[in-house]
């Protein structure tokens, strides 16, 4: 897709990798009146995904005991995903104007309505955020059972080493499991992780909705229908949440860790946004996404409402190609399409990461 700019940057004109580019493109989105946030937006879309939950929940309720019921559980699957997407934008100050009433409701989605730890994701997500695919310091490409370098793929044995082969092709049927995964290592990160703020709370709150959540299901169903409902369910969830945060980052360039690399170009040169080719297009992707495929401006702008991000992108493209800074672009089969091929390249070759020039030049003496 093109990266033509839409907006022209009255910005004066600076070198790539100049510290100061942030604070240039910063003033222009606030003199866009963008940095406002958006309650009612929120307040509109919290309303519309509780309306939709109480009909997921009177649909089980109507159908009792009918294999109709994992079309009930692909649907929460999918809102529970949504749910998972506000915690997130509370947790990036995104929603309300308090930091503490923003956390408030961020740990309330995470425990009590998605069941996953708050404070887990807080802690993971930041480190995401503060470097992004840099080796060595971004969790989100550490050694896993899909290998995101080439150094991590040649670890891999037995079974996870033919996975890793095969993982580009595997990528998506791997996700099945990832909502399992998300759960569990929420949970552990509760018992084993060391000061941990809210810990009591938090294993009170996720212990009390597995209950019900369990409970409930278990006493709608047969133990086989309940069994199918929460594989299928999790499922759907876990295809959904890796499948809105791989094409952000995976595939881009990796940062070595010794790199020095200013804020702006560390964000821009290390995301790719997910795009169409309408600006109706452009806000289905952004309810589709929870706002994560403008990812460039989301990192560079954490706390900017999901509404504000495709006016910002304007302001950051322009501004990109007038002080020549690739940034990416990719439609969604374009944006699958180059993480599938880049986790097989991983998988299969063994060979040096994909590094841009950019990037190469703030390896530290």
């Amino acid at each position: 897709m093109s990266s033509t700019p839409v907006l022209p940057s009255p910005a004066p004109s600076v070198l790539p990798g100049d510290p100061k580019s942030f604070f240039h493109v910063k003033k222009l989105v606030g003199e866009a009146g963008l940095i406002r946030r958006r309650p009612g937006h929120y307040l509109g879309i919290g309303i519309v995904l509780a309306a939709l939950l109480a009909g997921t929940v009177a649909g089980m309720l109507l159908l009792g005991e009918s294999w109709f019921q994992l079309l009930m559980a692909a649907a929460l699957g999918l809102l529970l995903t949504q749910f998972a997407f506000l915690a997130h934008e509370a947790a990036h100050r995104q929603i309300l104007a308090s930091g503490k009433t923003n956390d408030k409701l961020g740990r309330f989605l995470a425990n009590f309505v998605v069941g996953i730890s708050y404070q887990w994701w807080m802690n993971k997500h930041s480190k995401h955020h503060a470097t992004p695919n840099t080796i060595g310091k971004d969790p989100d490409i550490e050694w896993d059972t899909i290998s995101f370098q080439p150094a991590d793929a040649k670890r891999q044995r037995g079974l996870l080493k033919w996975i890793t082969q095969r993982q580009g092709y595997l990528f998506f049927p791997l996700l099945t499991l990832e909502g399992l995964n998300l759960h569990l290592q929420s949970i552990k990160y509760l018992f084993v992780g060391r000061r941990v703020k809210h810990r009591r709370r938090e294993l009170i709150s996720i212990g009390l909705r597995i209950a019900l959540y369990l409970g409930a299901v278990f006493f709608l169903l047969p133990i086989g229908m309940a069994f199918a409902f929460l594989g299928v369910q999790l499922a759907v969830f876990g295809i959904y949440m890796g499948a809105s945060f791989a094409p952000n980052h995976k595939g881009m360039p990796l940062v070595p860790a010794d790199a020095r690399i200013d804020f702006f170009s560390r964000q821009v040169l290390t995301g790719r946004n997910v795009l169409a080719r309408s600006s109706f297009g452009n806000s289905v992707l952004s309810h589709v996404y929870g706002g994560l495929n403008y990812q460039v401006e989301h990192h560079l702008f954490p706390s900017m409402p999901r509404a504000n991000l495709a006016g910002v992108s304007r302001i950051v493209r322009s501004y990109c190609a007038e002080h020549r800074i690739p940034y990416t672009v990719a439609s969604v089969r374009e944006s699958y399409a180059q993480v599938i091929s880049y986790l097989n390249k991983v998988g299969l070759s063994g060979r040096d990461p994909f590094e841009c020039p950019m990037i190469s030049g703030y390896r530290s003496s």
